[in-house]
């Protein structure tokens, strides 16, 4: 599920801009120190999958640190299909 900045945009200008800014400064914060994230809920511990929550908005970025990069897997809307994302861990 896209972000939904021109939805944000409707309701009130420079909203989707927010909530893209919103989202760059959660990517900055866990390029900074992706360990202080908590293990995201209902995801087996020893995937090593990690959330970092907006504070405004209802996203959260699902990440796992590889140590030599940051794996993203998603940038979830917390109310809409939060865990759509969980099926990219089977792999192929």
């Amino acid at each position: 599920m896209p972000l939904r900045r021109r939805w944000y945009e409707e309701r009130r200008e420079g909203l989707g801009l927010e909530l893209l800014a919103e989202v760059d400064a959660v990517f900055e914060a866990i390029a900074r120190r992706p360990g202080r994230f908590p293990l995201y809920p209902r995801v087996a511990p020893e995937l090593g999958v990690r959330r970092a929550a907006a504070r405004r908005f209802p996203y959260s970025i699902a990440f796992i640190d590889l140590a030599t990069v940051i794996r993203v897997l998603a940038v979830a809307h917390e109310k809409r299909r939060p865990s759509y994302w969980v099926g990219r861990l089977k792999g192929p």
